[in-house]
């Protein structure tokens, strides 16, 4: 879902996309609002990415990237843009790297939807996990960067940068498990036995709630950060629709769940890989580590965890394809084909279950 600041992969701007924007309008709100901003030149639509569109401007020589609500009917609770402002104006300046927010819209906008402005932050995003393109000291030193910022947001203070009250708090899982099931629902497009199988064991599971609560990414994974060109840092971490105070063993799990989800189709995980070859951790190791910088112990819940992961995605999964039926996709054509992506996952995650590892 990462599709803010790599260059957009199609010319123009965005005038035979039916999410287009009316670049005067536009122009004229964003030139009131944003100090310095100028006069807008191009408005264009990033080509990756299924939740919030989003664009690059130009505008007089700097640039910006704009990131909206999709048009049309939308499931309550979702793209809540304004929750993602908030969370970068709240870590921007902190241990934790993102862009800076700069104007958020209000709903009745130039655009006739909200949306929020950002910096451009100039850097590269890794699409593929697996880094074909990097060397094994190059490798190693990436994921060890990804691990150190994902133990550094866990540690962010919610009360000091003024998100005491960005979710409820405790019973993190069993919210989060009747949220999901909710959207679920809500977009199924046929019935999966696998899937309903996994929502009643995980509604039925007592997950151990040990009184951690963090801000949480919600879609913490290598293509929702921009790195520096040359080197492993990260520059930002961007994408935090579903961001929220939680259990921070979620973004854990989540993202170790690439350790299991092959490399091929439309799964970008890293599973069959030879990663002692390759320089990329074993899983194990990558968790450890990152208890290791927060001082904590190694989790004791963790299939629960990796259950509930692949459950999660296969329910975001699930409404791209539904926008897409309903034509609301960002990307219509890449929301078609994952929809035989929602059986594999859930059935992923009930094999987990039943082996216990």
């Amino acid at each position: 879902m990462a599709d803010q600041h790599q260059e957009p992969r199609a010319p123009g701007n965005g005038a035979a996309n039916p999410t287009m924007l009316d670049l005067d309008a536009l122009g004229r709100e964003l030139a009131v609002s944003i100090p310095g901003f100028g006069a807008l030149q191009s408005a264009t639509k990033f080509s990756d990415g299924q939740s919030n569109p989003t664009y690059l401007l130009l505008a007089e020589g700097k640039r910006y990237v704009l990131r909206a609500k999709p048009p049309g009917q939308l499931l309550a609770s979702a793209h809540q843009v304004d929750r993602e402002f908030r969370v970068l104006k709240a870590l921007h300046g902190s241990a934790v790297p993102v862009p800076e927010g700069l104007y958020l819209s209000p709903e009745q906008s130039s655009i006739g939807r909200m949306f929020y402005v950002m910096s451009h932050v100039d850097g590269r995003i890794l699409w593929d996990p697996a880094l074909p393109d990097e060397t094994v000291e190059g490798r190693r030193a990436i994921y060890d960067s990804m691990n150190r910022t994902l133990a550094a947001l866990h540690n962010v203070d919610v009360n000091a940068v003024g998100l005491a009250d960005f979710g409820k708090p405790g019973s993190y899982f069993e919210r989060q498990i009747a949220r999901w099931a909710k959207q679920y629902r809500a977009s199924e497009t046929e019935k999966l036995e696998d899937m309903d199988w996994l929502i009643d064991w995980l509604e039925k599971h007592d997950a151990c709630d040990d009184g951690q609560v963090a801000l949480v990414h919600g879609d913490y994974r290598i293509d929702n950060m921009i790195f520096a060109h040359h080197g492993a840092e990260v520059l930002a971490l961007l994408d935090w629709e579903l961001s929220t105070l939680g259990h921070p063993l979620a973004d854990l799990a989540y993202q170790c769940m690439q350790w299991r989800l092959p490399n091929r189709g439309n799964f970008r995980g890293i599973g069959g890989l030879d990663r002692e070859a390759l320089g990329l951790p074993r899983e194990a190791d990558y968790v450890r580590t990152y208890c290791e910088r927060r001082g904590i112990d190694i989790p004791q819940d963790w299939i629960f965890a990796l259950a509930f992961s692949f459950f999660r995605i296969g329910a975001i999964i699930q409404g791209v394809v539904k926008r897409a039926q309903d034509g609301n996709a960002s990307n219509p054509e890449k929301a078609r084909q994952l929809a035989a992506a929602v059986p594999l996952v859930a059935r992923m995650a009930r094999d987990l279950v039943n082996k216990g590892e």
